[in-house]
């Protein structure tokens, strides 16, 4: 089958450190071709080469049977190339239309620069059936949730022609509707002889969407094939080049009989409806359901950052009513939001910065408030050994360069110093790859094996029954179902959370 695209002996390096090795294959025209690779394995730099923000120092790359060496971004989408980017690159003040037509606006003549809108509109309108998102074109992108936006990103790669287009973890946001959704359009893509490069952390989804997968590690490709021929134990041992027994690490303990969170009648008009439920000392609480079932709604309310309409939560018997974030922070809560890089991290500090930020006030001396440097060194060193944190980054490190499972490591050791008595995780393992996926697990089963309560807030089904006790089901605002571990069971959760009945 004719290539529509091919990589030859791609290498790359930085400051003297390899990150392409040789990297060699080819993507069928009309076919799927998965990638896969732990953080840091070289799939980004590989894009990066593709859509001409970076060159290889030796390789070369050829598009339908020419020459390709692109020299900026828009040589790509000249070339006929698409990308949907896990960070969306979207204008939320803009329209979806604006957004859509942002580098290739109609005019309504070649001499009269003034914008047609009735044909950016009309485009729009058929961009958005392809991809069945019913909103109008019009629509500020601020309005959308994370999943809609993704699949305007799609609609943005539709719109641009392209005979390739490469889709870069583009589920990590979406219901399981909306990414059933993503893999029809694929699908009838496929159809139209448009070829696909799939990058994702999710492995069956890989294994079901793929024609071939293509495994890298450490800069090389150390395998290649058929997703019959790829069984997920096999992929995961190529990935991280060693056997992982299981996805899920062993629990080091069981939950005590201590209620340390207790909500009820929680409510939030228009957001979440009387919630009721108990987190005991050492549980690991999962929270599931569909996107804008109320999950991430409830966290933020739990932890002070929305308001509260009525019901009361009590840490350890205590009242957090009226108390900012900073207070709860103080009494014991501890809160990892789902977006790391927006909201829990200084991707501009380094490494310490962002280490020593949650207990920085406790870290200064004397009447000008001086820094003590050498507390800060050990409490640094402290955490980074708790969480495995790679030996090769330096304290100074700018954390923007680190792998998405090391930087989701920086986003929990930060909270350690502060010895929390409740975690709230959002979406822990969104973005990272499987290796880092089983070091963020062993890390919540520690923390739930000090003592402390863990509620986490996944869209991953599996991942919930991996590693927790308990699974509350929520829809539309309200806790419909909650299962214990005994009863665990993907298709009750999945029935509760698209009809199920509210638990009295």
């Amino acid at each position: 089958m004719n290539p529509i695209l091919r990589f030859t002996k791609i290498s790359k390096s930085f400051f003297g450190v390899k990150v392409l090795r040789e990297v060699s294959f080819d993507v069928p025209m009309g076919r799927t071709v998965g990638i896969v690779g732990e953080n840091g394995a070289g799939k980004s730099t590989l894009m990066n080469i593709l859509g001409g923000n970076l060159a290889p120092d030796t390789g070369a790359m050829a598009f339908e049977g020419r020459p390709y060496a692109p020299s900026a971004p828009g040589d790509a989408a000249r070339a006929g190339i698409g990308f949907v980017h896990q960070e969306l690159n979207l204008f939320p003040n803009l329209s979806i239309a604006e957004n859509l037509f942002l580098n290739r606006f109609p005019r309504r003549s070649r001499w009269w620069p003034v914008v047609d809108r009735r044909r950016m509109l009309d485009g729009a309108r058929e961009l958005l059936k392809e991809v069945r998102l019913p909103h109008s074109p019009d629509t500020p992108v601020e309005r959308l949730s994370a999943g809609e936006r993704q699949l305007v990103e799609v609609a943005k790669a539709l719109g641009s022609n392209a005979r390739l287009i490469i889709l870069d973890e583009p589920t990590t946001s979406l219901t399981a509707f909306e990414a059933a959704r993503l893999f029809d359009i694929m699908a009838r893509l496929r159809q139209r002889d448009i070829a696909l490069l799939y990058i994702s952390h999710n492995l069956g989804d890989v294994r079901r969407l793929c024609d071939e997968i293509v495994i890298l590690r450490d800069g090389a490709v150390v395998g290649q094939g058929t997703p019959d021929a790829l069984a997920v134990e096999r992929l995961i041992a190529l990935m991280v080049g060693r056997e992982i027994a299981g996805l899920y690490p062993p629990r080091p303990g069981r939950p005590g009989e201590q209620v340390i969170l207790e909500v009820s009648g929680v409510s939030q008009p228009g957001v979440l409806r009387s919630a009721h439920f108990e987190l005991r000392a050492g549980e690991i609480l999962g929270v599931s359901g569909l996107m804008g079932a109320g999950r991430s709604e409830l966290a933020r309310i739990l932890f002070g950052l929305d308001p509260c309409a009525a019901g009361t939560v009590r840490l350890d018997g205590r009242s957090l009513s009226g108390l900012s974030p900073r207070e709860r922070i103080a009494l014991g809560l501890a809160f990892l939001t789902e977006d790391r890089r927006g909201d829990g991290l200084s991707t501009e500090g380094t490494i310490a910065d962002n280490l020593t930020s949650v207990v920085l006030p406790r870290l200064v001396r004397g009447p000008l408030g001086w820094l003590d440097a050498r507390r800060s060194r050990e409490g640094v060193k402290r955490l980074r050994e708790a969480v495995g944190l790679t030996p090769t980054a330096a304290d100074a490190q700018a954390v923007k360069t680190l792998s998405g499972g090391n930087q989701q490591k920086v986003v929990l050791a930060k909270w350690l110093w502060n010895e929390p008595k409740v975690f709230i995780l959002d979406e822990p393992t969104r973005g990272i790859d499987v290796g880092a996926k089983y070091e963020i697990y062993r890390l919540i089963g520690e923390l739930a094996a000090r003592g402390a309560g863990v509620l986490v807030i996944s869209s991953e089904v599996e991942e919930l029954i991996g590693i927790c006790d308990r699974i509350l089901v929520m829809r539309r605002g309200e806790i419909r179902d909650c299962v214990e571990r005994g009863e665990f069971d993907r298709e009750r959760i999945l029935k509760s959370a698209l009809h199920g009945e509210a638990v009295p």
